[in-house]
């Protein structure tokens, strides 16, 4: 979708928001599959329920867009435009234990930059790609941990509201890989409550679970990290693998030889090929095992 409306454009430009022209989502997600939009970059936290109502007023459909590691974003043309978070100048304020965090904050780097200040607990998040809002969207975890452990307030932009609010962790509902928040709705900022741990003990977990990662998971290929989300009691990526599905591909999209539950974009994937990816090996693992798997991907076909 192109913004034309020259009204409209300088409502925009005057709220601090940086507008880039037929941006290709591909180039802005970790799959490297998407069609082009405009897209709107937001300075300032403030101002996103005012562009919103500019929007809506005009009858013009939007997506929030994070770090876009967990997104599959379908072909061509897209009928939205995207707003994105621009990162602060501050992203991370640390007193005592206490973290807060702006949600476009990259996530590897906020956990280092607490890591050299004595803060631990989030080790296993050190390799998971994307931002800070994106794993608390999604309650990231790994190797044992989750984000929504340590969170105690979140600011937020409500999209049912049209307003700006701070919840405490205990409004929020955490669970696996999934949280209360509304599809829709977009994190801003997150304060945390880390343990106090020794930098040299925190860097050597981060060294186990980098290790553990390197030898399981295809860092090199393009992929949107796991695909399904694991059943109870099961693995979604050792059912796939036992149907010897790994380099199993349709048309560019293909189950990673390295981990049965990333597929990778194997050269010019679209979101087509992926689409047809994920239909064919949830019909397989249906009818082998009974389980109807579930997306961790979160896939924007409309």
């Amino acid at each position: 979708m192109k913004l034309e409306d020259a009204k409209l454009l300088a409502a925009l430009a005057g709220l601090d928001v940086e507008l880039r022209s037929g941006v290709s989502l591909a180039s802005l997600t970790s799959l490297g599959i998407g069609g082009t939009t405009d897209l709107l970059r937001l300075r300032r936290h403030e101002t996103i329920p005012e562009v919103v109502r500019l929007l809506d007023e005009q009858g013009i459909a939007h997506r929030f867009l994070g770090g876009g590691s967990n997104l599959l974003v379908r072909d061509g043309e897209l009928p939205w435009v995207v707003l994105q978070l621009a990162r602060a100048e501050q992203e991370v304020r640390i007193e005592g234990n206490i973290v807060e965090v702006d949600a476009a904050a990259d996530l590897g780097r906020t956990v280092t930059y607490c890591a050299k200040n004595n803060l631990g607990g989030m080790e296993g998040l050190i390799g998971v790609p994307g931002t800070v809002g994106g794993a608390l969207r999604m309650n990231a975890g790994a190797y044992g941990m989750q984000i929504g452990s340590y969170v105690r307030e979140v600011t937020v932009y409500r999209a049912a509201s049209r307003r700006i609010e701070t919840l405490r962790g205990e409004q929020i509902s955490f669970e696996y890989r999934h949280t209360s928040f509304a599809p829709d709705d977009m994190m801003l900022a997150v304060k945390l409550e880390l343990p106090s741990k020794p930098f040299r003990e925190i860097l050597d977990g981060i060294r186990i679970c980098n290790e553990k990662r390197r030898s399981s998971q295809p860092l090199n290929q393009k992929s949107a990290g796991c695909i399904f989300k694991n059943p109870p009691g099961a693995s979604a990526g050792r059912m796939i693998d036992e149907l010897g599905l790994k380099g199993h591909a349709v048309g560019g999209a293909r189950v990673s030889e390295r981990h049965a539950n990333f597929f990778v974009n194997a050269g010019n994937a679209t979101s087509a090929d992926m689409l047809a990816l994920i239909a064919d090996v949830r019909e397989r693992v249906r009818a082998a095992y009974g389980f109807e798997l579930e997306n961790e991907v979160v896939i924007w076909n409309e």
